[in-house]
């Protein structure tokens, strides 16, 4: 269970209309393209927050799309504590992201049910899908011969120490690798004095709130854990800032090699 935060909550549609002239700029509706949306979200195993409007939220990922009977399902934890709040609300919006992409659509006709051992949320197939860019910042990769970690620790099991892989950075977030075998970790978490520790010459503290989760495919296993950087300090957004130059100058010189 988890509060949703801004990004994992729904975007204003109705501020956003204001501030744009419209949403046609963000929205889908040709059904071949939400269908083939949804089907990014299931190959990517991503992980999906459905927000019901009284403030309920659980999280869910995309398990079977039928097109033909215009419906979807997800699965859903059958012992959530808010699950039927959710229910109750008769109506909810997903939010998921695909990388730099934030897609929001809703849920209509939803309805509980329940197997064996699996519990899904099945619906109608969403007949309008919204798109927004997460963010603008260049975000780079770590050079192979460095091994960019962040030190921290377990935002739900306070002893446990973790030193985690960043896979990718920017000035707005990075992404970290989270093995199989470390207990997963809730979205809309905020981790405190993180120890981001680039390269030899880039070392800052910063607080990261866990905004998105990805499973990686099954050869490389573990999980994608997409985090938002919360109040950096001057210094710290100096010397990172450096560090995605000095990361995108020695790879173009690479590619010329």
């Amino acid at each position: 269970m988890h509060t949703p935060t801004m990004d994992t909550a729904p975007s204003p549609l109705d501020a956003l209309a204001a501030a744009h002239g419209g949403l046609d700029d963000f929205r889908i509706t040709k059904p071949t393209e939400i269908v083939a949306m949804l089907r990014k979200l299931q190959d990517g195993n991503v992980m999906l927050n459905v927000n019901a409007p009284n403030g309920s939220a659980v999280t869910a990922m995309l398990w079977a799309i039928d097109s033909d009977r215009q419906s979807i399902s997800l699965s859903v934890h059958a012992d959530d504590p808010q699950l039927q709040a959710v229910l109750d609300g008769n109506e909810a919006t997903v939010v998921g992201y695909l990388d730099s992409v934030k897609l929001q659509f809703d849920l209509q006709s939803m309805v509980l049910v329940r197997g064996a051992k699996d519990c899904a949320l099945s619906c109608n197939l969403p007949r309008e899908m919204f798109r927004f860019q997460r963010r603008s910042a260049y975000r780079v990769r770590p050079l192979l011969r460095n091994s960019p970690m962040a030190q921290l620790r377990h935002p739900m099991i306070g002893e446990m120490q973790l030193s985690l892989r960043i896979l990718d950075v920017s000035l707005s977030g990075c992404a970290l690798f989270l093995p199989n075998d470390v207990p997963t970790l809730d979205p809309g978490v905020l981790m405190n004095n993180v120890n981001i520790d680039l390269d030899a010459d880039t070392h800052f503290t910063a607080n990261l709130r866990l905004q998105h989760i990805t499973a990686l495919n099954a050869d490389v296993g573990g999980t994608r854990l997409g985090c938002e950087l919360v109040n950096l300090a001057r210094d710290a957004e100096r010397a990172l800032q450096r560090y995605i130059d000095q990361t995108q100058k020695r790879r173009r010189l690479m590619s010329l090699d």
